[in-house]
């Protein structure tokens, strides 16, 4: 493992629980522990809890906070009440997204955004850069470690070590909550494609939450969980990546994010772009699709249709709970439709997939 990386007040707990480490956003951080497919079934199935303390968090608070959330994101953070939740985008002017990121509104004048832990710098320095209005804004990463707690028992574990009434969180809304004895942040949010909770806290409480959180999840099938299943998961949500289907180079709007972005709310960094692009048309088109052949498709592998190459892979892999080989991939907006077939070139062969519609799965109900 190569020398500087930070590391998370868990990685002593990872190394004795026998977890594979890897390096991911300058962190050195725990790829598995049973095995991905094992882990990705238990989220599927039962319940998986994630160390995802290398997420950066920034605040940015008083009177002038909305406007300059306004002005660098792409949804309405005015529509926000208090204690809820928003998945937005901090805005590059040519339409593409600094970084992806989870908007709270905290109270009045008072949000609490959870970043990708490789742009946690990249986007303060932004947000920074772009506050004319004055806004106070902080990055506050080094405060906080965060557990993901994901799977449909997540609710029935959580509910053993908290005595706040879970059913009263709805979806992508948060509370101030004790959690196993720790003041905190609880949030119904994931990144799995399944219920669940990210529990924001003090560092150094993170090793009692961690393991009172598994005592208490231990006879429902928890199971800890890297960042092996945490990929696999939130392909098989058909939710993006910053770094594969998210960068400087694509629109909102080719990723698939057109709901994110309101283009009625006012003036935005982007906006302009993304309205020119609702009426002349993308340039790439994001896609699902399944292999037809053997091969597993990975980031950067070519895809052809006829004797052309049209576009490039951003994520590929077995997905285990739906049992194919399932990838991400951008083509030219005429070649996007459900149904039809493309190649992706694996290691000089090529092998026949056939798109299908995000996401792949979706959670019963």
């Amino acid at each position: 493992m190569e020398a500087g990386l930070k590391r998370t007040a868990l990685y002593s707990v990872h190394k004795a629980a026998g977890a594979r480490m890897t390096e991911f956003g300058g962190w050195e951080m725990p790829i598995e522990y049973a095995g991905i497919t094992q882990e990705h079934l238990a989220v599927r199935t039962r319940a998986g809890l994630f160390d995802v303390s290398h997420m950066g968090e920034i605040t940015v608070r008083g009177p002038r906070a909305l406007a300059l959330l306004q002005y660098v994101t792409c949804n309405d953070a005015a529509r926000l009440r208090e204690r809820q939740a928003q998945y937005s985008a901090f805005m590059y002017p040519q339409g593409s997204a600094v970084d992806d990121c989870v908007v709270h509104r905290l109270g009045e004048n008072d949000y609490f955004i959870c970043v990708n832990a490789a742009n946690t710098d990249k986007d303060y320095e932004w947000l920074v850069e772009h506050n004319s209005v004055g806004a106070e804004v902080e990055n506050v990463s080094s405060q906080y470690s965060q557990l993901a707690l994901q799977g449909p028992r997540a609710a029935s574990i959580l509910g053993k070590v908290t005595g706040i009434d879970l059913a009263s969180i709805r979806y992508y809304w948060f509370s101030p909550a004790e959690c196993c004895g720790v003041k905190g942040l609880l949030a119904r949010t994931g990144y799995t494609g399944e219920d669940g909770f990210e529990f924001y806290f003090a560092p150094e409480h993170s090793e009692h939450v961690w393991n009172t959180l598994l005592e208490a999840g231990k006879d429902e099938g928890l199971q800890p969980a890297g960042l092996g299943a945490r990929n696999t998961l939130r392909l098989e949500a058909g939710y993006p990546l910053y770094g594969h289907e998210l960068d400087e180079d694509t629109t909102l709007l080719e990723a698939g994010l057109g709901w994110i972005c309101k283009l009625d709310k006012g003036e935005f960094l982007g906006r302009d772009v993304l309205v020119r692009q609702r009426t002349e048309g993308l340039r790439k088109k994001l896609v699902g699709f399944e292999m037809a052949e053997p091969g597993i498709a990975r980031d950067g592998y070519p895809v052809w249709i006829g004797g052309e190459r049209v576009g490039r892979v951003t994520s590929g892999s077995p997905a285990p709970f739906l049992k194919k080989n399932i990838g991400l991939a951008y083509v030219p907006p005429a070649a996007a439709q459900p149904g039809k077939e493309i190649l992706i070139e694996i290691r000089q062969r090529k092998a026949r997939a056939v798109q299908v519609p995000l996401p792949f799965y979706k959670r019963p109900k």
